[in-house]
């Protein structure tokens, strides 16, 4: 065991304030940001979920929520996605919205209505959707609420709604399909076209299935070939990955990701620095004797490098058992946390590097350890 490491679990107290102080800075970095990517798969979630390996949106689409995000397409573009060999199934995801009555309500609260297909192994179906859930959505009228909008539309299970004058019965309360913005609901084709909402001229995004799902990525490249301009083909995780960068990347969220992130690093630099320089200095006698038995000055700060390196690997193991307990905290309270690689890769790269730099920082301090002061 290196002295850098040793030193600090034997002497972890003085040093824990560091530890938290990285853990805090990581979370602050981290906890927005998962709020808002948990939002948008929230908004991705029947595709995320769905069976399908490539979406077709229109050929104007930047991303699912970005421009074209929201068009139809024509119903003759689906015939001509099996002009691919490797196309097994295509089934349009319809969307609608309607204008929800919960028992008893004297105003109306605004639902986005998600329809799936409740055949076996539908293409549109969630894959996190049980046989038994399936053939409950089967029964003409009954749909799906998620449990985050219970309680703002005053509904439990087995209640009577309506939606848009047509009464529906709650039938299911599901998880994972939260929406901040309107209250999801989940429903068959067959109930979508009872409530009249069905377009047969006009189409939503297109689910498609492939023979081989490894394939995905040559296959969009195909499609896209043939699309004349008539559509888009995207995989499932670049669809989803260029709406997260979309909303991301939005003027008002962006300033305030990066003024907590800002925060963040102000916290972990300021405190993580006094914190190191405070430990090092009530240990400074020990640094001198090291010096008076020949070590160099050189020596001690690769010593004070590594510990600092220590401290920012202990501050993001930290990080990481904190964010685990708030998402599973905002699990239990239906608040949507998600969180990508990239990003969580970047916050440890950036809690190191605090780490690192306010062991630079701290290298003054040896100055005081003169090995002439022993003798004092």
């Amino acid at each position: 065991m290196s002295l850098a490491l040793s030193t600090l679990i034997f002497e972890w107290r003085r040093y824990m304030a560091a530890v938290i102080s990285l853990a805090v800075a990581g979370v602050l970095m981290l906890a927005l940001a998962g709020m808002f990517v948990g939002i948008i798969k929230s908004f991705t979630a029947t595709v995320d979920r769905s069976r399908a390996q490539v979406i077709i949106l229109s050929a104007s689409t930047d991303s699912f929520s970005g421009p074209g995000g929201g068009e139809s397409l024509p119903a003759r573009v689906m015939p001509l996605i099996y002009r691919h060999p490797e196309v097994t199934d295509v089934a349009d995801m319809q969307q609608g919205f309607g204008s929800f009555y919960g028992p008893g309500a004297t105003q109306p609260s605004f639902t986005n209505i998600m329809v799936v297909d409740t055949s076996p192994n539908a293409v549109t179906l969630p894959d996190d959707f049980t046989d038994d859930m399936r053939r409950i959505l089967d029964v003409p009228y009954n749909i799906a609420v998620d449990r985050s909008a219970v309680g703002s539309l005053g509904v439990k299970k087995g209640d009577l709604a309506t939606i848009n004058g047509r009464t529906v019965r709650i039938a299911l309360i599901v998880k994972g399909y939260a929406n901040t913005q309107a209250a999801n609901v989940v429903m068959s084709r067959q109930t979508f076209r009872l409530l009249g909402q069905y377009n047969d001229d006009q189409v939503g995004m297109l689910m498609v299935r492939i023979k081989d799902p490894a394939r995905a990525d040559q296959v969009r490249d195909e499609l896209n070939a043939m699309a004349d301009g008539q559509y888009r083909a995207w995989t499932k995780p670049e669809l989803s990955a260029a709406m997260a960068k979309d909303l991301l990347s939005d003027g008002f969220i962006a300033q305030i990701l990066g003024f907590l992130n800002t925060i963040g690093f102000f916290i972990g630099v300021v405190i993580t620095w006094q914190t190191l320089r405070g430990a090092i200095l009530s240990n400074i006698k020990e640094f001198a004797s090291m010096r008076a038995l020949g070590a160099s000055l050189g020596d001690l700060r690769l010593v004070i490098i590594e510990l600092s390196i220590w401290v920012g690997v202990f501050g993001i193991a930290m990080a990481a058992l904190a964010m685990s307990g708030l998402t599973a905290i905002a699990g239990m309270v239906n608040i949507p946390m998600g969180f990508q690689p990239q990003l969580l890769i970047q916050t440890a790269i950036l809690l190191l590097l605090i780490s690192i730099g306010s062991g630079m920082l701290t290298l003054g301090a040896l100055n005081k350890g003169d090995p002439a002061d022993l003798l004092r």
